[in-house]
């Protein structure tokens, strides 16, 4: 659903751009008071100085919205999420506090594997149904647009239901967040695989993607890169083959041990390397030659209690940076976007302006949209996300709180109540 929207006294802040901003230039924004933006079906028409505008309503064929001041920021793009699974594993998570690493969670049974067995037996409305309640907290957190993992099925019928939801949710009319697909079945080893893993991966590759291919129910193909998941040349193998298929790539790299998953990232152009706790000064390096959008994942480290990614690193070697939650039923049971921002920028080391320009234009480049989101600029969608505030540094201090008023999506205003 769109609208005609012309907002205006608002305190634009946005990057710029149709591609990912790298290195230095993602401290650059465009910051500007007194500023209209009109949206036209949708789409961003007009950008500038206002206009005469003065007064809220309806009039000729607007909607107008005063914003008082306040900053209107493009909307944030989470762009790594798992947000379709059954069951809980908060068991699991005091588990972790008294000690137990997440390897050793999952060879007891526990991790992945666990929710893949609670997630196997939901049916098609089970899975919708929580999702679509998750969806509407994203968007009242300022996301507008949202990548998806499959990943909890790991046989083909749960992963491509997962999917099938996905493609549902987004076509509902009412949906406030653009849901992105992604086919993670090289999430873990099910045990019906066990100790057979490339087996597993010939499983993917002949049985399931072809199926996810030819139903068009992701974009992308990930995998868990990983010591004791999927080496590094299993999941070259398993994206090769996915890239041959038409899909774009993924990868959960370098998060528990430095295995080289950016360096692979790198030599098969994936659209991004996400996690990154533990990559190497050549795998930055080969990041940033390669254009391969960092995805840093700031709250799952938080949750692990391990070293955050070295985003202040990366910056400065030339990557581009995105940030995104990891909301996932066991090691980051969170999609808070205040809290990301505020990790960020404490933890991390990155200025408030890379934050912003990591969640909305990187956000938007990791799931190859820097072209139609991810900045106020005519011609992107009229997605938006207005503060309760006209000082954009409260999206950090105000540490783990929701400074977002409203969030509109493609011109519709939905208002935080």
């Amino acid at each position: 659903m769109t609208e005609n929207l012309i907002i205006f006294n608002a305190r634009l802040v946005t990057p710029q751009g149709f591609s990912a901003r790298k290195g230095r230039e993602m401290d650059e924004l465009l910051v500007m008071d007194k500023t209209t933006i009109e949206v036209t079906d949708g789409l961003i028409t007009y950008v500038g100085p206002n206009r005469g505008e003065e007064r809220d309503g309806y009039y000729q064929h607007y909607w107008h919205y005063n914003a008082r001041g306040r900053c209107v920021l493009p909307g944030f793009v989470d762009s790594h999420t798992h947000f379709i699974f059954g069951g809980e594993r908060a068991e699991e998570f005091g588990w972790r506090l008294r000690g137990d690493s997440y390897m050793d969670i999952m060879r007891r049974g526990g991790g992945i594997v666990s929710t893949v067995r609670d997630t196997r037996a939901c049916n098609y409305i089970q899975l919708r149904n929580r999702a679509e309640s998750l969806l509407k907290r994203m968007s009242q957190m300022g996301i507008t647009t949202v990548e998806g993992k499959s990943g909890y099925g790991l046989d083909k019928d749960t992963e491509l239901e997962m999917l099938r939801v996905m493609r549902s949710l987004a076509g509902d009319e009412h949906c406030r967040v653009d849901i992105i697909p992604t086919f993670l079945g090289a999430h873990a080893v099910p045990e019906e695989y066990r100790g057979r893993t490339d087996d597993y991966v010939d499983f993917l590759i002949r049985d399931v993607m072809p199926a996810v291919r030819d139903q068009q129910l992701a974009e992308f193909c990930d995998v868990f890169c990983e010591e004791g998941v999927f080496s590094i040349e299993q999941s070259r193998r398993l994206l090769t083959a996915a890239r041959d298929m038409g899909f774009g790539l993924k990868l959960h790299a370098d998060e528990i041990v430095p295995l080289g998953g950016a360096e692979l990232a790198a030599e098969l152009g994936a659209v991004s390397a996400d996690h990154l706790l533990h990559a190497s000064d050549e795998g930055i390096r080969a990041l940033a030659e390669r254009d391969v959008v960092a995805t840093l994942l700031p709250l799952t480290a938080f949750a692990l209690r391990e070293p955050y990614a070295r985003g202040r690193e990366m910056i400065d070697a030339g990557c581009a940076v995105a940030l995104a939650t990891d909301l996932n039923p066991g090691s980051c049971f969170s999609g808070s976007i205040p809290l990301t921002f505020a990790l960020a920028c404490i933890y991390m080391h990155l200025s408030i302006e890379e934050a912003i320009t990591a969640l909305t234009l990187n956000g938007a480049a990791a799931l190859g949209r820097a072209g139609s989101i991810g900045s106020i600029e005519p011609g992107k969608q009229g997605d938006m996300v207005v503060l309760n505030t006209d000082n954009y540094h409260f999206l950090t201090y105000y540490i783990g709180m929701n400074c977002v008023q409203a969030t509109i999506k493609g011109g519709v205003i939905h208002p935080n109540a």
